[in-house]
């Protein structure tokens, strides 16, 4: 235990440094939007696969395809 206590005492100027705290926050930030898109994504995947089939359709010139703005 006085083992610990003294690394800890020898080494607490390196152990406050923030040098790499900027970088881990925007590592976590990155992390948590890519989460959110996943997510987004998983709810909102059909509604948006519909929606670009329903444009394809619309610009396909060949067929006879009534185009509903909504």
């Amino acid at each position: 235990m006085l083992k610990i206590y003294t690394w800890i005492l020898a080494h607490r100027p390196q152990l406050r440094r923030e040098s790499g705290q900027d970088l881990i926050e925007y590592a976590m930030l990155g992390g948590l939007i890519a989460i959110a898109l996943i997510g987004a994504g998983l709810v909102f995947g059909p509604a948006l696969t519909g929606m670009a089939t329903g444009i394809g359709e619309c610009i396909d010139f060949d067929s006879v395809t009534v185009c509903d703005p909504f």
